[in-house]
């Protein structure tokens, strides 16, 4: 191991001989001066541990899938192959298991076989149209719901498990008294759009020196990481949605439905011109609606931009909207809630309220890292109770989406998987 500007490098061990039984191929790779023997340790550790997320979430995978194992591997583990096999979601999957076949599966001596067989999968997949699994009710069967339940049963009193997050709970508590992001989530919910904009402005508060320190290392929690990446992508992606508009000569009406308090919509706006003609944001929160309009008046935007309250599951009142909007925005909501008939009661009411040819935004949350932290130790908005998520798969999220008259064009994830943020474009 070598260190390198800051970061470690690991020598490879592997061996040309290896790899393949294909001299030709032993040579190249030995001679190549492209391949590097060394990888940063912190690019090994990453792909470690992105391939332990897709073994372990291989349920999201909807895709026609061929798996082939060389049986005689001697660089990686054939157990983790086969479990993210098993795993899979994919109505149409194969596993080929080759004997003696060394790590360069494609590059061996005997792959003419190999490579016929899965030119015959691929051609045949895109032969016809592809197959997918229905989602729409993955909130009553499957694994998320699954996942949710085992969230929602409580330990068995007294258990190790059950003394560690009860711990847990009364070390976060004690820390709120220092710590103000603590304070804010305990008071309104860590869900709350007053966390979230506490978390957007990344502003560490506290009681003296440690006070700050408790709350930077809370500001710096890889959730929260991902929540202020995807208000970039939210920005990012609002820009973009009104210049489409532009680009048509059509107006923009803009609505969000569940805003918080409104800042990654207020701040998108900044440099933007022409202004939209209208701005539309909603939230069933007194405070948030009362914050969100001081946001309006800071930002200037009083003449064109209001907040009011508003239930962003009822479907009649959102089919009302007056003048219909062009571009409409759901952020952080649906992620929230469990059940997928609430969320069809929103898209489909927006779906009524928007024009043809307007765009929708809406975020996914498929993965995160900390959900059983968040679940046994953290609450919710909802009178204080335990904050359980339910993950969506983003195939599932799509799926509730096309299923409202939408479709999809374009997609933004944070590095970490955690977060999405889509568009999409109201269709017949």
């Amino acid at each position: 191991m070598r260190k390198l500007r800051g970061n470690f490098f690991i020598n490879s061990y592997v061996k040309p001989k290896l790899l393949s039984h294909d001299s030709d191929r032993i040579a190249s790779y030995r001679n190549d001066p492209l391949i590097s023997r060394a990888i940063s340790a912190n690019m090994l550790l990453g792909l470690y541990d992105a391939a332990a997320r897709v073994v372990a979430d291989a349920q999201a995978i909807q895709v026609p899938t061929q798996l082939l194992v060389s049986a005689a591997d001697w660089v990686v583990h054939r157990q983790p192959q086969e479990q993210f096999f098993e795993r899979l979601g994919s109505l149409k999957k194969e596993k080929h298991i080759l004997p003696g076949f060394f790590h360069d599966t494609l590059g061996e001596r005997e792959r003419a076989g190999v490579v016929a067989s899965a030119r015959r999968f691929v051609l045949s997949n895109f032969e016809r149209p592809l197959d997918q699994p229905c989602l729409l009710d993955a909130d009553k069967l499957g694994a998320t719901c699954a996942e949710s339940e085992a969230l929602s049963a409580p330990l068995p009193r007294n258990s190790l498990r059950d003394f560690y997050w009860r711990s847990t709970r009364l070390g976060l508590r004690a820390a709120s008294t220092l710590s103000g992001g603590l304070k804010v989530g305990f008071e309104t919910g860590f869900d709350s759009g007053s966390m979230l904009d506490y978390v957007y402005r990344n502003t560490p508060s506290g009681t003296f020196g440690i006070g700050r320190a408790v709350d930077r290392y809370y500001l710096n929690s890889i959730g929260w990481r991902g929540i202020r990446q995807r208000k970039l992508h939210l920005e990012e992606l609002l820009r973009f949605a009104m210049g489409l508009l532009r680009e048509t000569g059509r107006p923009v009406r803009l609505v969000d439905i569940a805003a918080g308090h409104g800042r990654y919509v207020l701040e998108a706006l900044k440099d933007v011109s022409p202004l939209p003609e209208s701005i539309l944001l909603r939230d069933y929160s007194d405070i948030n609606v009362r914050d969100g309009n001081r946001l309006i008046q800071e930002n200037g935007l009083g003449g064109i931009a209001q907040f009011i309250k508003g239930d962003a599951f009822d479907q009649a009142n959102l089919a009302q909207f007056e003048p219909k909007p062009t571009l409409a925005v759901v952020s952080g909501l649906y992620e929230l809630f469990a059940e997928n008939p609430l969320v069809n009661r929103s898209l489909a009411g927006l779906a009524e309220a928007m024009e043809v040819g307007g765009y929708l935004i809406y975020t996914g949350q498929p993965w995160h890292p900390q959900l059983e932290l968040i679940a046994r130790a953290l609450t919710s908005h909802r009178q204080g109770q335990a904050w359980v998520m339910r993950r969506r798969s983003q195939a599932e999220m799509d799926q509730l989406v096309a299923a409202a008259g939408f479709r999809k064009i374009t997609q933004r994830a944070d590095e970490w998987g955690i977060f999405t943020v889509s568009v999409a474009q109201r269709v017949q």
